[in-house]
């Protein structure tokens, strides 16, 4: 079998494209075809752990979903996770290979990383009937073209049709696609087949005229333009940059809960709050750095975090751990997840420097427990109960060191008869490794009520991604060519030698 393949690519981050892939790979499993989502590289710490124990992008494990797929490394086989503000580590096919500077991964390691993004590709290619390819931040960055891997360069490696991706929602679309054509290099806006014009505010036909334009500027037809669908807001995000838009409490009148999440520099994972962000009784506020956590809440949950010590001195910078101590100590519960949890402790151990330079530092001495960061990265899908209800949860491990103390005697969950976290003492303060548990919905109902009785409302978290990945599939259908888009894919020109590196 030898997959048609079509790739998309944007005029610039965050125009959607991981929505539209995901959409269309579920319209694809609709209509029969072996479909399959692929990403060459990318750059998130939202990550998601595979059966085999790798881990690849949180938007290719949701279009993996979409497809009907489980999670393979395939899909996402270069993921970078930034740890500071200058490196980054490097997953290649679901394990680290390294941590290494922004400048020397761009100027040694990107280009050589080819042959794996090849390698992953040429397997899907030879067991599925359709590769739907998602670019990388923007196809006109011609300064990294030289040494790209995400957007052009794997297109013309596999001679990959391409569709690009325009956010109208920004302003200065035609613009933003015509200029395209006009700044990459003539053999590579071959490439592209036709355009999209996302999230439009309105009647699309008031856009008619600017669509003759681009197709005149351009040469390149347009496949539709897609209405704002609020669906794309339900599902779980990868980009940090979604965060700005839930900042804020959201206003809800029937309003029981509030939970703070205080936004660390290097948050990760933070879709584990999706659930309880869906949730009609709770209102759940990203607080931003520089703002104090408010006083009216009911909770607080410390989120993971790619750097732990990095983010411990972070909080402490904004002051949130005054905020958080002192809720604690009002008898106010604070859940710590993954990194969250570590925060949560009394010392941080870091003697091999995993999480950057080797130190020892103090956190925030909620919980008795000391962690010691562990070279060796944990990464698993995972199943158990919560300690305290009984309740079934199940979610993922992805984080580095151990942590022990007498609060771990008391755990927060039991996964394969294994304790794991800690409870304090009083009760009000615990914290888990594990990332997705407040999608398993008896778990989360019984976190919410024992916070305030009778909050829980019932949702069913998995029904409702999945209705919302069926809506946006309904939206992109009403809204695109479909048919002609599939007809852009073509059977890919793969190289022959290839070798993993």
């Amino acid at each position: 079998m030898t997959a048609r393949v079509l790739m998309f690519q944007g005029t610039g981050s965050d125009v959607g494209k991981s929505t539209l892939v995901a959409g269309l790979c579920r319209i694809a499993k609709r209509q029969g075809i072996s479909v399959a989502p692929f990403k060459p590289q990318n750059m998130s710490n939202n990550a998601a752990a595979c059966i085999d124990g790798g881990e690849i992008g949180r938007a290719q494990a949701l279009q993996a979903r979409a497809a009907g797929l489980e999670l393979h490394v395939d899909f996402n086989p270069v993921l970078l996770k930034p740890q500071s503000d200058r490196t980054a580590q490097i997953v290649v096919h679901g394990k680290v290979l390294d941590t290494i500077s922004a400048a020397d991964y761009m100027n040694k390691q990107r280009q050589h990383l080819m042959d794996s993004v090849v390698d992953s590709f040429k397997r899907l290619s030879n067991s599925y009937d359709l590769v739907l390819v998602e670019g990388a931040g923007s196809t006109a960055e011609t300064n990294l073209r030289s040494r790209d891997i995400a957007n052009m360069g794997f297109a013309q490696r596999v001679k990959s049709p391409v569709c690009l991706i325009g956010d109208i929602d920004r302003g200065g679309v035609i613009a933003s696609i015509v200029g395209t054509k006009t700044v990459i290099d003539a053999s590579d806006a071959a490439l592209i087949k036709s355009f999209v014009i996302n999230r439009f505010r309105g009647d699309p036909r008031l856009f008619d005229d600017g669509v003759i334009d681009i197709e005149t500027m351009s040469g390149w037809p347009c496949r539709g333009v897609v209405p704002w669908l609020p669906s794309a807001l339900k599902l779980p995000q990868e980009d940090a940059v979604v965060l700005e838009q839930h900042h804020e409490s959201e206003g809800r009148q029937s309003v029981k809960i509030r939970i703070a999440v205080p936004m660390l520099s290097r948050i990760a994972n933070f879709d584990d709050m999706d659930p309880l962000r869906l949730e009609p009784n709770v209102e759940l506020g990203f607080v931003r750095p520089g703002t104090p956590i408010p006083k009216d809440i009911d909770a607080i949950i410390i989120p993971g975090t790619k750097s732990t010590v990095g983010d411990l001195a972070f909080l402490k910078a904004q002051g949130w751990h005054h905020d958080i101590i002192a809720f604690a100590r009002q008898g106010g519960h604070v859940t710590g997840v993954c990194g969250g949890y570590q925060l949560l402790g009394k010392h941080i151990h870091d003697p091999e420097g995993v999480d950057g330079d080797a130190c020892s530092v103090e956190g925030l001495g909620l919980l008795d427990i000391d962690t010691t960061m562990l070279a060796n990265k944990q990464t698993r899908q995972v199943h158990g109960t919560c300690s305290r209800s009984g309740a079934p949860l199940s979610g993922y491990e992805i984080h580095v060191g151990t942590s022990t103390g007498r609060d771990t005697q008391k755990p927060m969950t039991i996964l394969n008869n294994t304790p794991d976290g800690a409870v304090s003492a009083q009760g009000n303060v615990e914290g888990t490794y594990v990332h997705g548990l407040f999608s398993s919905d008896e778990f989360r109902a019984s976190w919410l009520n024992r916070l305030k009785r009778d909050t829980a409302s019932g949702l069913n978290y998995e029904t409702t991604v999945e209705n919302e990945l069926d809506t946006l599939a309904d939206g992109l259908e009403e809204s695109l060519d479909v048919a002609a888009l599939f007809n852009d894919a073509a059977v890919p020109q793969i190289p022959q030698a290839s070798q993993t590196h």
